[in-house]
């Protein structure tokens, strides 16, 4: 098993695929988008994806309405923000919208691992909690 399946969003597709590579080589599963309404769009139909490394700067729809929506419509998975020097408090923001986390770009690698494998865990975590309630429901009606 993965440390993490990840969603990676960013219009540079060359910072795309050199981060693919850099992931993919510490067990991460990576899928890329190229702008936020793909990231929605595989959002709903991969069900597998647990965390979303989302830049902020895009043209068309930009990270932190990206982060919105994302929130809004998969209140489980979690994301984290890739923001430049200029864009620090739309990081702040993304973190008040929900956003797990932060990191300036460049980020160093095993620090992103490290924020993903601790946002992978809390989905697991939320979705174990969702789970043991519905058991619990489930079983209390037939007392």
């Amino acid at each position: 098993m993965s440390i993490a399946n990840i969603l990676l969003v960013d219009d540079e597709v060359p910072f795309v695929e050199a981060m693919t590579r850099r992931l993919t080589r510490r067990d991460v599963e990576i899928q890329p988008a190229y702008s936020g309404e793909e990231a929605l769009e595989k959002l709903t139909r991969l069900d597998t994806i647990e965390v979303v490394i989302l830049d902020i700067k895009m043209p068309g729809m930009d990270g932190v309405e990206t982060l919105r929506e994302i929130k809004r419509r998969f209140p489980l998975v979690e994301v984290i923000m890739l923001t430049g020097h200029a864009t620090v408090e739309s990081g702040i923001q993304g973190m008040k919208l929900g956003a797990f986390d932060y990191l300036m770009k460049p980020c160093d690698i095993a620090e992103l691992v490290a924020k993903v494998q601790m946002a992978a865990r809390k989905k697991r975590e939320h979705e174990e909690k969702i789970v043991q309630a519905r058991i619990k429901e489930i079983t209390s009606r037939r007392e």
